[in-house]
């Protein structure tokens, strides 16, 4: 039978979890497993076991599988677009015969199109949905819905849909027919594309860790004695945090340890969900029957926190703890970003002179893929920093720096990367040092021949080719060196002559080696120690990309790494940054937070679309039930959404179960303090009527224990509220 350790947060499930397993870890081998891989360290440190196995779930597939690649959702989103290449140039034997109508929802841009069917394969793989099952239920889905379609004039379905958007209710039966078409067209696309990405990588043996699971399934549905081997080598799991466990998770878990998840002791919280929409199935695990172990107290965040926690879950009751009702949680609203910015930084520096470990100071955002205003002003109060979470590394500023350096060496043309280290690093150039670099020499005759390869080639298309090289030219060449400063043009002949040191020992030197040398010599060392540090992690974490490309790719030169990095700077799956250093106040993504607590946490930028996001549909939803739900009506429409879309958001209520969990994944945040937690935010507050505003509904409520800093800090005008 299951145990199930069932809690608030901060009720002490994991420390709960972590004795039991350390008591069976003295009597025999162990399995604690974590829905969080970037804990596994955290938590084998905390069980101190030698002899358990720290894992998460995907590596317990891994070992059923031999021989498998494992690939981040970036390259398989690559692999993917290379499986829909003949779709996308319209070479499918479907489009030849016209069986298929060229108009598809979302199509038009399949760039696009590519990434929100990559979503959606991502979750069928996570519910164990083939492609088979997965086309038979769209067209299922569409026959009923379209052959007895529901009441569109409905009172709700009109009161609850945007002005906007109503016009689409407005379908007659040739309308609906006409819907109905190309949303079996754009099913049995989709099914297509997901069995050529099911055979071009997943076959191939490149597998995502959603891929491993599934894969692993499909092996034990054949035969099934590797998973007794499993639980016969790992008799006792320990899972943490199983409410975020998806469909393929619990199966793969079943077929280890049995239907009822014998022998497996698992820590539940429902108010803890936060993947929900991306694949998490809470009510799939809890269905499952075993023992129940109610942790009711809470123990960790102070009152004023959990009341106010309780206020934004709607949980009635007081919390079951002291009543000390001391500030525990304060709240403030800036006029802009920047001065709430600055609030924090300065809240931030006020602990640390006041003696709080920087290790015990985080800030937890929503996402932390553009929090640099945050980071600028705690660097600049010389505050060290440290972003972990679903941050896309190659986007970061220190990184374009790096990267631009390396891009000097391989490919100088490329004026967006060489403008970066002509005015920053070692170079700093003046602004009209580099207008003078990007002009024409003022001696047209100077420079008879040219000896650059490929700058005859026209690029724009523009009368004289030799504009869109310029620029590299006259760095390269020394052709406007007579008319630059002296200062200026001593840098530059240092510059040559060391370009020309790099690219003799790039062709000799290990490629990791010889990006270490270029950044050691190329980037300026004349910072400030934090700002420093803040490159020397950034630096560390490409280096890391770096050995990896190489040991994946031994021939692979600089130019097809930089084309790897800059690829995954543009990838919308790229985002992936979970390593850490003692010493640093960090800056935390929700998943990143997972598991963790600090004495003080600050939530920055709670205002609506930034926490909580925007719920912004992809082009296409699927539902077992409904089918495929298409929000564009293609081709001669006279509305701009289909019918069914806005049907099924109606009937789903798709962007209140959405905000509802960005609502727990902000209590969830909120909850990860011990001592005390300030949330803050910047410009007035929305309605809430897309997106609620957390703050604005704190500072309404008058909590107790909880300290409103807005008019404290009106008097600082020219700071904080200019």
């Amino acid at each position: 039978m299951s145990v199930f350790i069932t809690g608030p947060a901060g009720s002490g499930k994991t420390s709960e979890l972590l004795r039991r397993a350390r008591e069976a870890a003295a009597n025999g081998p162990i399995a604690l497993i974590t829905t969080a891989p970037w804990n596994v360290e955290r938590l084998r440190a905390a069980l101190n076991a030698p002899g358990a196995r720290v894992c998460a779930l995907q590596d317990l597939a891994l070992d059923l599988i031999a021989g498998a690649e494992i690939v981040d959702d970036v390259r398989a989103a690559e692999l993917f677009e290379e499986s829909a290449q003949p779709l996308f140039s319209l070479s499918w034997v479907e489009f030849l015969e016209t069986d298929l109508d060229f108009e598809i929802p979302g199509l038009r841009a399949p760039q696009r199109f590519a990434e929100a069917a990559f979503r959606l394969f991502r979750k069928l793989r996570d519910a164990l949905i083939t492609p088979e099952a997965f086309l038979e239920s769209a067209l299922r889905g569409a026959t009923q819905f379209y052959a007895k379609p529901p009441n569109l004039a409905g009172a709700d379905l009109l009161h609850y849909t945007k002005d906007t958007y109503r016009d689409s209710l407005d379908a007659d039966a040739a309308e609906l027919n006409r819907q109905y078409k190309h949303e079996i067209d754009l099913a049995r696309i989709l099914s297509r594309l997901y069995r050529a990405y099911l055979d071009h990588p997943v076959r191939a043996g490149c597998l995502t860790a959603r891929d491993a699971v599934a894969y692993a399934l499909e092996r034990l549905a054949k035969d099934d004695a590797p998973a007794r081997e499993l639980r016969a080598s790992l008799p006792l799991a320990f899972v943490d945090d199983a409410q975020e466990m998806t469909v393929g998770e619990v199966t793969f878990l079943q077929a280890v340890y049995g239907e009822k998840l014998d022998g497996v002791t698992l820590t539940y919280d429902r108010d803890s969900v936060t993947s929900a929409f991306r694949g998490a199935r809470p009510d799939r695990v809890f269905a499952i029957e075993g023992e129940r172990v109610a942790l009711e107290t809470q123990h960790r965040s102070p009152y004023a926190i959990e009341v106010a926690a309780r206020h934004l879950l709607a949980v009635p009751g007081a919390p079951p703890l002291s009543g000390d009702v001391r500030v525990g949680l304060q709240l403030f609203r800036a006029t802009t970003q920047a001065a709430e910015a600055q609030f924090a930084a300065d809240y931030v520096v006020d602990l640390l002179q006041g003696g709080v470990p920087q290790d015990e100071i985080a800030l937890i955002f929503r996402n932390v893929d553009s929090v640099h205003v945050y980071r600028d002003a705690l660097l600049a109060r010389n505050v060290p920093v440290q972003v972990c979470g679903d941050v896309n590394l190659f986007g970061d500023a220190a990184a374009q720096d790096a990267l631009a350096v390396l891009w000097t060496v391989y490919d100088p043309y490329r004026h967006d990367y060489l403008l970066r280290v002509l005015q920053g690093g070692v170079l700093n150039l003046s602004d009209a040092t580099v207008q003078t670099l990007c002009s024409e020499p003022r001696d047209t005759q100077t420079v008879l021949f040219n000896d650059v390869p490929g700058a005859e080639e026209t690029r724009s298309g523009r009368w004289d080719a030799k504009r869109d090289v310029r620029l590299g030219l006259n760095v390269l060449r020394g052709d406007r060196d007579s008319d630059l400063p002296s200062v200026a043009r001593e840098r530059l002949e240092r510059f040559r002559a060391i370009r020309e040191q790099w690219l003799a020992y790039l062709r000799n030197a290990p490629l990791d080696a010889a990006v270490r040398r270029i950044w050691r010599e190329g980037l300026a060392a004349d910072q400030p120690a934090v700002r420093a540090a803040y490159q020397q992690q950034t630096l560390e974490r490409i280096e890391r990309r770096v050995c990896e490309f190489a040991q994946r790719h031994p021939d692979a030169s600089l130019g097809e790494f930089l084309e790897y990095a800059e690829g995954r700077m543009h990838s919308s799956f790229e985002g992936s940054e979970f390593q850490e250093r003692s010493g640093s106040v960090r800056m935390l993504s929700i998943d990143a937070a997972r598991g963790r607590t600090f004495d003080y946490v600050l939530l920055p930028n709670v205002r609506a679309g930034s926490f909580p996001r925007w719920y912004v549909p992809d082009s296409f939803l699927y539902s077992p039930s409904l089918g495929m739900i298409a929000k564009e009506n293609v081709g001669e429409a006279a509305s701009s959404r289909t019918a069914k879309f806005t049907y099924y958001m109606w009937r789903t209520k798709a962007r209140e179960a959405y905000n509802q969990e960005e609502r727990r994944a902000f209590v969830y945040a909120l909850r990860r303090a011990r001592v005390s937690a300030v949330v803050t935010a910047s410009g007035r507050a929305t309605r809430g009527v897309s997106a609620p505003e957390f703050l604005a509904e704190l500072q309404a409520a008058r909590l107790p224990g909880v300290q409103d800093l807005s008019d404290r800090w009106r008097p600082a005008k020219t700071l904080y509220n200019a």
